[in-house]
């Protein structure tokens, strides 16, 4: 079992494996076969019930549904070839400057949408 702070580099690494399995026997296999109009649904239901859950029930509700939609995140990445070390350099870029900085820069880059 990973450590703490290994879990989500191990899971992606599991989603990577199953990869090209069979979808009747993986439920990882068969969102990847559906590329990411299949697990993009899957990553905005459980975007909406974590919402739902922190509203409006328990904490323990609220963590699921985090860890639901982190696993839904790290196959919708996957489906594009890409890997949590790439969100993560991402964010590594925008450490340190001022969200509204970051969130105005990426509205020039969008034809000026800031919302």
């Amino acid at each position: 079992m990973p450590e703490r702070g290994e879990v989500l580099a191990a899971l992606g690494d599991v989603i990577e494996s199953r990869r090209g399995g069979s979808a009747e026997k993986s439920y990882t296999s068969r969102l990847l076969a559906g590329g990411p109009e299949a697990a993009g649904r899957k990553v905005t239901e459980e975007a909406g019930e974590l919402v739902q859950a922190a509203v409006g029930e328990t904490d323990e509700r609220v963590v699921s549904e985090a860890a639901d939609l982190l696993y839904h995140t790290l196959v919708l990445l996957a489906c594009r070839c890409l890997t949590l070390s790439d969100v993560e350099s991402e964010l590594q870029r925008r450490f340190g400057i001022s969200g509204l900085e970051e969130k105005a820069s990426r509205g020039a880059k969008t034809n000026g949408d800031t919302n």
